[in-house]
């Protein structure tokens, strides 16, 4: 990929801040505080405030618990980085779990592209060893399409996959 290509595209994008607060549960295993989803932007940045247990990653079908570590970010890759990479940058599916006794509060930063900006491959990602593995589409209509859904794991983000040949794939060329 070229030197700046990320940096151009998230360039005037849209940033959005969201604080969570998880209430303690008597009975953990009967709540989901968050669903296993992945985000839809480029980077999540996330700080866990209070230090108490509840994020997971999910890898290789196993949910991984984050340690909170004092004064430190979690960095999580979005859809739209793993869509742009060609599918070299793997969005990061998490959920956040509740705590029996005491609350959670958290912090996220989701860093996304322009609502005018164009999502897709980008053409250095493509080549004949490595085809398109993603349609383009609007950033503006994938992020209202992404939120009129139920958050279920990447479902979303596999709905832009393509699946057999090639055709209908527009490749974004960033300037």
């Amino acid at each position: 990929m070229k030197t700046n290509v990320m940096a151009d595209f998230f360039e005037d994008g849209i940033q959005q801040v969201r604080i969570n607060y998880y209430p303690p549960c008597p009975q953990p295993e009967n709540v989901i505080g968050l669903t296993p989803h992945s985000d839809p932007g480029g980077l999540t940045i996330l700080l866990q405030l209070n230090e108490v247990h509840g994020l997971k990653i999910r890898k290789e079908k196993i949910w991984v618990p984050i340690v909170p570590l004092p004064n430190a970010f979690v960095v999580n890759i979005g859809d739209a980085l793993e869509i742009l990479s060609n599918g070299i940058y793997r969005s990061v599916e998490h959920r956040a779990t509740v705590n029996s006794t005491k609350e959670r509060l958290s912090v996220a930063t989701f860093n996304n592209p322009r609502a005018d900006r164009e999502i897709g491959p980008i053409l250095d990602m493509i080549t004949p060893e490595t085809p398109a593995l993603f349609r383009t589409t609007g950033y503006e209509d994938y992020f209202k399409k992404f939120y009129s859904r139920k958050l279920e794991g990447k479902s979303f983000l596999d709905s832009l996959r393509i699946r057999e040949g090639h055709e209908g794939v527009k490749i974004v060329e960033v300037d």
